[in-house]
C-alpha cells in the first residue's frame, strides 16, 4: 500500500489467473480375444414325410383315343394302353395305375451343436505403465 494523501491510500489488486492443460497418458493395456462356445442341444421338430402307393387294377375297356392322366382326388390315374387286333384294329385300357400321395408328420429329434462367440478382455499385465512417466 501506497500511502498518496493523509486521507487517501491506494491499494493494489492483484488477481491469480489458473490455466489448465489436458494431457493424454496411457495407464493401462488390456487384451480382447473371442472365444467360441459350443453347446449340444437336442432339437425337436415333426417332419412332414411323403409316401406314394401304386395300386394297379385291371380294366378291358375299349376306347377311341388313349386318355390323359387325370386327378381322382389325391390320386393320379395313368391309363396304360394297347391295340388289338380284332378285324379291325381298336384301342382297349388294359389296366389303370393308381397312384396316391399320402403325408404324415413324424416327430423326431436331432442332436446338433451350437456355436457362440464370446468377448473375453484381460489386463495386459506385461507393459505396465505409471501415469507419471509419461
Amino acid at each position: 500500500m501506497v500511502p498518496e494523501t493523509s486521507d487517501e491510500m491506494r491499494v493494489p489488486l492483484v488477481e491469480e489467473q489458473l490455466s489448465v492443460e489436458r494431457k493424454e497418458v496411457e495407464t493401462d493395456h488390456v487384451r480382447v480375444r473371442t472365444v467360441i462356445d459350443t453347446e449340444n442341444v437336442t432339437v425337436e421338430d415333426i417332419l412332414r414325410v411323403g409316401r406314394l402307393d401304386v395300386t394297379r387294377v385291371a380294366v378291358d375297356r375299349e376306347i377311341a383315343e388313349a386318355p390323359e392322366p387325370y386327378r381322382d382326388g389325391a390320386t393320379l390315374v395313368i391309363s396304360i394302353v394297347e391295340e388289338r387286333l380284332v378285324v379291325e384294329k381298336r384301342l382297349f385300357v388294359i389296366e389303370e395305375l393308381r397312384v396316391t400321395t399320402s403325408v404324415e408328420d413324424e416327430a423326431v429329434s436331432i442332436p446338433v451343436s451350437l456355436r457362440r462367440t464370446r468377448a473375453v478382455v484381460e489386463r495386459d499385465n506385461s507393459d505396465q505403465l505409471t501415469a507419471g512417466n509419461n
